[in-house]
């Protein structure tokens, strides 16, 4: 048996496929869901992630806007020029360069456009808090770091996500040009955080949703073309530092989860069983010894509509299929738990866990 390990050393353990002391723990939430979880216990958001074990934590440096007031009823603003509305980040307020990718337009004036728009300067993205929040972790727990890096989502929010997909076939060195410029933002901003502060950080941790419930959104052809190129250049960033990393991605995107694993990554996040092929056992059999699986417990139907028992219950059958030979970190099928969902069944996911790993009999197998 492993003796006690750090949750920095467990999560480390569980990446390099090795057997932990425990089957590590992962908990995403909004700002809302925490606040309405540490009013009801009576406690801070520290307490509350010790209280459920929660192994990760996480470090920011938030890209500061220099850019104009914003719009009436806009509640942000993306680094991409981008004003955006609604809860949480919101949805873009319009396309600014939707009009160039409209039938009709000369490619040469679409590329000037592109090239002429206002692209961020990594410089705008605030490091001064960086190693207090670092320090403040003592390499206790396993710590998340770098750029969010959502090019996917950028380039739709540019010129809208149906332009894009004609863009891709109509003009593919248009949307490469697009793609490059989103992603030079993103490796600029992450080279300078892991300038300042790699030492303090595990984990490059990045976010695309490539799935819909019913399968990926766009195929391996598409992938390769306009995908590979920007997740190798994320992967071989954080590698250069040392640091594993992971992706939060939404949907069912199993077709193209190999081409993703050749390209870097080291774990998937907040993996959704609810969608196409994303069985859990599938995915534990066919991947489980190549890369990290995160989450896969279901948050849509158990969390948000079960009861405690349920919870439990899934948490149970979901780590016996995805905890053996290690390689897992249990947590909910999605990286943000909302405000309405039951404070009751989220306590019974996290009290399943600690439930498995106190059982030896189970943790002798994970």
């Amino acid at each position: 048996m492993n003796t006690t390990m750090s949750s920095r050393e467990r999560v480390l353990a569980a990446f390099e496929h090795r057997e932990p002391d425990r089957v590590p723990c992962w908990c995403g939430a909004s700002t809302e869901f925490l606040a309405k979880a540490t009013a009801s216990m009576g406690t801070d958001e520290e307490a509350f992630r010790q209280r459920i074990g929660d192994d990760f934590r996480r470090v920011t440096a938030p890209w500061v806007d220099h850019g104009p007031p914003l719009a009436a009823g806009s509640t942000g603003r993306s680094p991409f020029g981008v004003e955006r509305h609604g809860i949480g980040f919101g949805q873009p307020i319009s396309h600014p360069l939707a009009a160039f990718v409209s039938e009709g337009i000369d490619p040469a004036e679409r590329m000037r456009a592109f090239r002429n728009w206002s692209w961020p300067d990594p410089e705008d993205v605030d490091l001064s808090g960086l190693r207090v929040q670092g320090k403040a972790w003592g390499g206790k727990f396993a710590v998340l770091g770098g750029d969010w890096s959502p090019f996917f989502h950028d380039a739709i929010d540019l010129v809208g996500m149906e332009g894009l997909y004609y863009l891709m076939y109509d003009d593919p060195d248009a949307a490469t040009f697009l793609f490059g410029k989103v992603m030079d933002f993103y490796i600029g901003s992450s080279e300078r955080i892991f300038e300042e502060a790699a030492d303090l950080i595990d984990i490059f941790f990045i976010g695309n949703d490539f799935g819909s419930t019913m399968g990926p959104l766009f195929g391996p052809e598409l992938y390769e073309r306009f995908f590979s190129p920007a997740i190798r250049r994320l992967s071989g960033l954080g590698h250069a530092r040392g640091l594993k990393v992971m992706l939060h991605c939404c949907g069912g995107y199993r077709p193209l989860m190999p081409l993703m694993i050749r390209d870097g990554l080291d774990g998937f996040h907040a993996l959704q069983p609810n969608c196409a092929g994303m069985d859990p056992a599938t995915l534990k059999r066919e991947l489980g010894g190549q890369v990290l699986l995160n989450g896969a417990i279901d948050t849509q139907t158990v969390l948000l509509e079960g009861d405690p028992a349920l919870a439990r219950t899934e948490t149970l059958r979901t780590i016996s299929i995805m905890a053996p030979g290690g390689g897992y970190v249990a947590g909910p099928s999605h990286d943000w738990l909302l405000e309405e969902t039951p404070l009751d069944n989220v306590l019974a996911l996290y009290d399943a866990v600690a439930e498995w790993n106190d059982d030896p009999g189970n943790r002798e197998h994970a």
